[in-house]
């Protein structure tokens, strides 16, 4: 019989951890983003409901990862905070929004993302009156480097036209309707610097996720105030 000698043996070894570390990182990689695909696949599924606390008029369960993958029940979403947050009932969106974060400084925005979503420097804040609040946020694969909420947009694209968005912002509730959605190619500051004639909203995020190739921005306009 043929003997294996120990550098084939070592070889062969070396080849089985370089296969097995190549497959841990796609898994670590991918597997975000085919969790919340899976998600929303199983909620459109089941025709799960989720609401903002208060909006929904039966019984629901709160937010959990057994509501999310085994339960039919509608499922209530408490905002994280009402001092600056969002909320995106259709795609299970509940985060902080970091106030004033640069969006020419990489550095920064990198690191500002990693507590929630960014409120651009240059936008408005939310209010009645005319104005672009313009917050961004990751759409990515690597969380492990990006932070808790590296996949906070990941399902951005989903969005259809008449859902709603909500942005909490000292303690008021800003009730937003999306209008349109497009893609960008490469960097583009229109959305940011269009000239606007009433109170929206402008959400964008990397297309396709965890790749830098274009922008997916949502718009949304503004169609009640609860204070």
């Amino acid at each position: 019989m043929k003997q294996i000698t120990p550098m084939r043996h070592n070889l062969r070894t070396m080849s089985g951890i370089f296969i097995v570390i190549g497959v841990a990182i796609l898994v670590l990689s991918f597997g975000p983003l085919v969790k919340d695909e899976v998600w929303f696949y199983l909620k459109e599924l089941k025709s799960q409901k989720y609401f903002l606390a208060g909006n929904s008029d039966g019984e629901g369960i709160k937010d959990s990862v057994f509501a999310r993958y085994l339960s039919k029940r509608p499922v209530l979403i408490e905002p994280v905070n009402k001092e600056f947050s969002i909320v995106i009932e259709r795609i299970g969106v509940n985060a902080p929004v970091v106030s004033d974060v640069s969006v020419t400084d990489k550095k920064a925005y990198i690191e500002s993302l990693k507590n929630g979503v960014a409120h651009a420097s240059v936008s408005k804040y939310p209010s009645k009156d005319p104005g672009n609040v313009y917050l961004f946020a990751h759409a990515s694969v690597n969380f492990w480097r990006l932070g808790k909420y590296a996949t906070v947009f990941n399902l951005l694209r989903k969005l259809d036209m008449g859902d709603r968005i909500y942005i909490f912002y000292k303690d008021s509730t800003y009730i937003y309707e999306t209008v349109n959605k497009e893609v960008y190619k490469g960097w583009n500051i229109m959305p940011l610097t269009r000239p606007v004639i009433e109170p929206i909203l402008t959400l964008q995020t990397c297309d396709p996720p965890g790749t830098t190739l274009n922008r997916m921005v949502v718009t949304a306009k503004l169609i009640d105030v609860l204070e």
